[in-house]
């Protein structure tokens, strides 16, 4: 059970997330560094989608990621969905991690990553988990979806989804923003369930029929809202059918989950992991053709829980990465058709 104390570190590391993304939204481009050397540490770690992986430093995360970012999505404004904190499962329940999910929304002005601006509206899908030590964020996992905004200026790099994709929405019950102190024991309970859905789902050994297997831990009308390329799909039956039969059957030679972090609290918890997994296409995948070579899926996983099962789950995977491990880059190919 958490104590008062922890309680109250829970809310003093979401407060100072909360102050962290407040001054990167209000920072001008080539402020960001200072934002980020405010409220980092000296070892900061930072892990990102392809094409920018680990960065060390907060000087590496605004001159790779945020500045340019910025520049190119101007009035950058930044929509939360989802927000809480917990104890770290992975490491023993020592470390504090917040997590945070939305959009970043701007103005697609200028270039970035070769993706050609629109002059419009544009959405990035993002998710991301700080670890807080000391008053300090000290690493930081950032998922963004770049397909889905690639997909906005007119570019679908995977036309064979085999889901709908849609702009991603937050939680049915609007109450992921977990600002306040939430009972321990809710917290437990949806981390448990997490776990026993990753015993279940996470291994593909579970013996049972499909849906059989989804029902032990989903809800019957649950909504699973993956990234572009895979698509959003409602029921177990749908999604059954329009994801996870399908993407079982392209992989062979799935390894054992790995996670980095995983938490939760209240009705939320989620995870992370660099990579969560490796399995090789050999059934082909997302219209590539069947492959030996193993791919890496880095993958954020936000689940929202209600009465005794999963009912919603937000899903980043770096698509990107898996797909330049059998040897198409797809950002190459925009700089080149530039």
């Amino acid at each position: 059970m958490e104590t008062p104390e922890i309680m109250a570190e829970f809310q003093s590391a979401k407060q100072l997330v909360l102050a962290h993304h407040a001054g990167l939204d209000a920072a001008d481009p080539d402020a960001t560094g200072q934002i980020l050397a405010r409220d980092t540490s000296p070892d900061y770690l930072w892990r990102g989608y392809y094409p920018f992986g680990e960065l060390p430093g907060h000087e590496a995360v605004a001159t790779r990621f945020w500045q340019p970012l910025k520049t190119a999505l101007s009035r950058l404004q930044r929509r939360d969905d989802i927000f809480f904190a917990g104890r770290n499962q992975i490491d023993g329940f020592e470390s504090i991690w917040v997590v945070s999910m939305g959009h970043l929304m701007g103005l697609f002005d200028q270039p970035w990553l070769g993706i050609q601006p629109t002059g419009k509206l544009a959405l990035l899908r993002y998710c991301t988990f700080h670890r807080v030590e000391g008053n300090r964020i000290t690493e930081t996992a950032m998922y963004f979806d770049i397909p889905h905004l690639m997909a906005q200026t007119g570019h679908r790099i995977f036309p064979n989804q085999t889901a709908q994709h849609l702009v991603q929405p937050g939680p049915r019950t609007h109450d992921g923003l977990l600002y306040d102190v939430q009972p321990a024991k809710t917290g437990q309970v949806t981390l448990d369930l997490i776990n026993a859905m990753i015993t279940d789902l996470g291994q593909w050994q579970s013996g049972l029929p499909l849906e059989e297997e989804l029902a032990r831990t989903w809800a019957d009308d649950m909504l699973w809202w993956g990234p572009e390329g895979i698509g959003a799909t409602y029921t177990i039956e749908r999604y059954a059918k329009q994801h996870s039969r399908p993407f079982r059957s392209a992989f062979t030679d799935r390894s054992a989950t790995g996670h980095i972090a995983r938490l939760a609290e209240g009705h939320y918890g989620g995870f992370f992991g660099w990579p969560n997994f490796t399995a090789r296409p050999t059934g082909g995948f997302m219209g590539l053709p069947p492959s030996d070579i193993a791919c890496e899926f880095r993958v954020i996983d936000i689940y929202r829980r209600e009465a005794g099962k999963l009912a919603e789950n937000w899903i980043f995977i770096d698509l990107l990465h898996s797909c330049k491990m059998q040897g198409i880059d797809h950002l190459a190919q925009m700089t080149t058709e530039v």
